[in-house]
């Protein structure tokens, strides 16, 4: 072999070697871009950091879940108190007077205990009424059909 065919061997050699480095560069280059994105910044930081990081941030999250649920738990146990079944029930509680003037309102918690108020109106006076409600039941006196109504109405989430 002669040293000018070892010559043009060498600067192929030399390019190709050239080309090499360069899609080396880029890939390296390609790489930064994904452990930036990975960390969610412009700062450098190896890839166990970032994952570290990420891994800090998932167990916080955790925690806001766990934390949430709990509050969750004791609100739903605080609404079987509230009121929140309410139903209206109007009526002519005289034949002689039309409109339906007169009505009965049940007021009425998660477990059916709560109020039921009657409003008995007439052409020259009006009465009002308040009976107690537990397990769906007056406490102590009867119900009237239209109180037993409302009742009814307000457990099954009726509204009229």
């Amino acid at each position: 072999m002669n040293s000018t065919n070892l010559g043009y061997i060498a600067a192929a050699i030399a390019v190709i070697a050239l080309i090499l480095a360069l899609f080396a560069l880029l890939g390296a280059q390609k790489m930064k871009k994904s452990y930036a994105v990975l960390q969610g910044s412009g700062t450098e930081v190896d890839f166990v950091t970032a994952v570290a990081r990420q891994v800090e941030v998932v167990n916080g999250l955790r925690t806001d879940v766990t934390n949430l649920r709990k509050d969750l738990t004791v609100t739903q146990s605080e609404l079987k108190d509230a009121i929140r079944h309410v139903a209206v029930t109007r009526y002519d509680a005289f034949g002689d007077q039309g409109g339906r003037m007169s009505f009965s309102v049940a007021f009425l918690d998660d477990v059916n205990d709560g109020i039921v108020i009657t409003s008995i109106n007439g052409r020259t006076e009006g009465r009002t009424y308040i009976k107690g409600i537990k397990s769906g039941e007056s406490i102590g006196s009867e119900l009237s059909p239209e109180e037993s109504q409302a009742i009814g109405m307000a457990q099954k989430g009726q509204i009229a």
